[in-house]
């Protein structure tokens, strides 16, 4: 008898963890001799694995209420074929990947159904370093049968709060690999000598491309204009963004290139290698440019309206925005949010960090307090391995 599981997720980063765990759910299913199916909402990445996918979820997702305002009835169409698709295929189990709001939604509306389908949440809200109001939670807990969780302090969070806890690994320990030479690097991308990457990666959501793209591109603009050896390149997460990107480029007049998503798989480890600099939004990227040991700056804007509904409303509060500081419980890495959100600041602090050695040298000792909290290589293979013994 096949088994079959189902997974939800959204967003590019979700999508590419979704894939990974689809990857090691199919190798140790053949280990077993159990012939599994695997259905899904995501992405091509999880599409490319073997998964079925039933909605493409990756380009409805935004951070902020005004923002997500005009993805309401998208997601609700997503989730009302979502429960029939359940129904229809009857999962051995469910695993929810991050996609906070819609997967809190359909967790917890399923486990009021009492149809008996264990849910799993593999990488779950980051609520041990945010809060909302009056410490309330996501109530995660409740419909989860077990979290999958990627960090120590959620482990302790969520172990402390009665919940079913296994904790396996940051999965970004597997994804990092041996960077190439230098010398190679500058042959394979067709660089001078002396000519360096200043990595800009702004967005994987549309609102994005309005709120951080603009900002970032300007401080760009400044820097290449006081290091003319940096050559800006921008790795596309989306298609749809490519042309953003390169008419980006072409309005500030910088000299770079926009690397399409389908080079990037096969490009990323000569760009790493020649990156002085990566100008970034807050995510899962931060976490990736740091255990590769590359400087960086982290930038984060959302609209006005909701900004002030999280402040004033929602009473939201967060430490730090980039899961590299939230980590270690310090700044590790310079942040800019919202008003301090602009090309001069950013700018500023750029020139230090690629003027001066002891600037670079904070950020890699910062770099190797994280490296001791992410766990052992093979984190994606335990979540696996663990899936597929609960259901056979």
């Amino acid at each position: 008898m096949n088994k079959k599981i189902f997974i939800s997720t959204g967003e590019v980063s979700g999508d590419l963890h979704g894939s990974l765990l689809s990857k090691a759910l199919f190798d140790e299913a053949r280990k077993n001799s159990i012939k599994l199916e695997i259905y899904g909402l995501g992405g091509e990445k999880m599409k490319s694995e073997g998964v079925e996918i039933f909605q493409d979820t990756t380009s409805i997702s935004a951070i902020g209420i005004w923002e997500a305002l005009p993805l309401i009835i998208p997601m609700l169409k997503v989730q009302k074929k979502f429960y029939k698709t359940i129904k229809k295929y009857r999962p051995n189990c469910l695993i929810l990947i991050d996609y906070m709001g819609p997967n809190i939604r359909i967790g917890a509306k399923l486990k009021r159904s009492r149809n008996n389908i264990p849910i799993y949440y593999y990488i779950a809200p980051q609520e041990w370093a945010w809060r909302v109001g009056n410490n309330s939670t996501t109530n995660l807990i409740k419909f989860s049968d077990k979290i999958f969780a990627i960090f120590k302090q959620e482990a302790n969070f969520y172990k402390r709060r009665g919940g079913n806890v296994f904790w396996v690994g940051h999965p970004m320990i597997d994804m990092t690999k041996k960077i190439p030479s230098k010398k190679d690097s500058r042959t394979i991308l067709k660089l001078r000598t002396n000519q360096n990457i200043l990595l800009l990666m702004p967005a994987s959501r549309p609102q994005e491309l309005r709120y951080i793209l603009p900002t970032f591109l300007k401080t760009a603009k400044k820097l290449q204009l006081r290091y003319p050896s940096l050559i800006v390149y921008i790795p596309s997460c989306r298609k749809a963004f490519d042309v953003k990107f390169r008419k980006g480029l072409e309005k500030y007049k910088i000299k770079g290139k926009v690397i399409s998503q389908q080079d990037n798989s096969e490009l990323k480890p000569y760009i790493y290698s020649l990156t002085k600099l990566a100008l970034c939004k807050s995510g899962t990227v931060n976490m990736e440019l740091a255990l590769y040991g590359i400087p960086q700056i982290v930038g984060y804007r959302v609209s006005r309206v909701t900004a002030f509904i999280a402040k004033k409303i929602l009473n939201f509060k967060v430490k730090f925005i980039s899961p590299v500081n939230l980590l270690v419980k310090k700044l590790i890495i310079p942040e800019f949010v919202q008003k301090n959100f602009n090309e001069k600041k950013i700018f500023y602090k750029a020139c230090k960090l690629l003027d001066l050695k002891s600037e670079k040298v904070k950020i890699e000792k910062g770099y190797l307090l994280l490296k001791r909290e992410l766990g052992d290589e093979g984190v994606v293979e335990r979540a696996a391995k663990e899936i597929i013994n609960s259901i056979i």
